[in-house]
């Protein structure tokens, strides 16, 4: 694992959210506490995304999906892959737990994480993360995913996360790529997100990712733009490798 960040400033508000990218540690300060949003209004919005989404072409949404079943029915068809859950949860295990561990520790060492931290990985799939987060002692930790995987992994989607407002004081993410409405995805993470709580995402720009992922993203703007509660503290180089 190759990691590379620079002394976080001092902080003098209530809110932290820190952004750790394959390309680019992103560090925010919110503006304010979180606001009590509703789940039903980010329904809602569903069909009126931001108009600065796109961020001039910075991110852009796959077209192709007649409906949001259709697009759930497609992630289904990774998720319940049966060659690829063998992978998940044999020979991939070991090597994506080990690596999780090193990060974590980092993220503790860096005072991002604690042991009482209440932690979610979004999409979990088979819940390597969380096994993760167990094992350097963040025993409140959980998953979600559309397909739960007992007892790391529980059902849930990340556009509508099955939590209260204020739940989490950590959460954690490498599938930014799925979200089909990315500024729900985000706004999901601030809702649950108790204030001084810390958000991280790994992300790849500038290359078309996998079949399976609903939007692109090529430069970190557009991103940064959907944090409407958090402001941008610091941005580092960094990366996680697996292999």
């Amino acid at each position: 694992m190759n990691l590379s960040f620079s002394k976080l400033p001092i902080l003098l508000r209530p809110f932290l959210l820190s952004l750790i990218l394959s390309v680019f540690f992103l560090a925010f300060l919110a503006t304010q506490s979180p606001h009590h949003r509703l789940k039903t209004s980010l329904i809602k919005n569903t069909r009126n995304p931001p108009s600065n989404n796109s961020s001039a072409g910075g991110l852009r949404i796959r077209p192709g999906y007649s409906s949001y079943n259709a697009y759930i029915e497609r992630q289904l068809n990774k998720t319940l892959n049966p060659k690829l859950r063998k992978i998940w949860t044999t020979r991939d295990w070991d090597r994506k737990v080990r690596v999780f561990v090193r990060f974590f520790e980092s993220l503790k060492q860096r005072n991002l994480l604690f042991n009482d931290s209440r932690a979610l990985s979004i999409g979990a799939r088979v819940g390597q993360e969380v096994a993760a987060m167990r094992l350097v002692g963040v025993s409140d930790s959980v998953g979600i995913d559309l397909v739960p995987y007992p007892p790391l992994v529980v059902k849930g989607d990340f556009h509508a996360q099955p939590f209260v407002n204020r739940t989490f004081d950590f959460e954690f993410s490498n599938v930014f790529d799925h979200a089909l409405y990315p500024w729900k995805f985000v706004g999901e993470i601030e809702r649950t997100l108790k204030p001084g709580g810390v958000c991280v995402l790994h992300v790849a720009l500038s290359r078309r990712a996998d079949k399976y992922s609903a939007n692109d993203l090529y430069s970190v703007e557009p991103l940064v733009e959907l944090f409407k509660e958090s402001e941008l503290v610091e941005k580092t180089l960094g990366s996680i490798r697996t292999k």
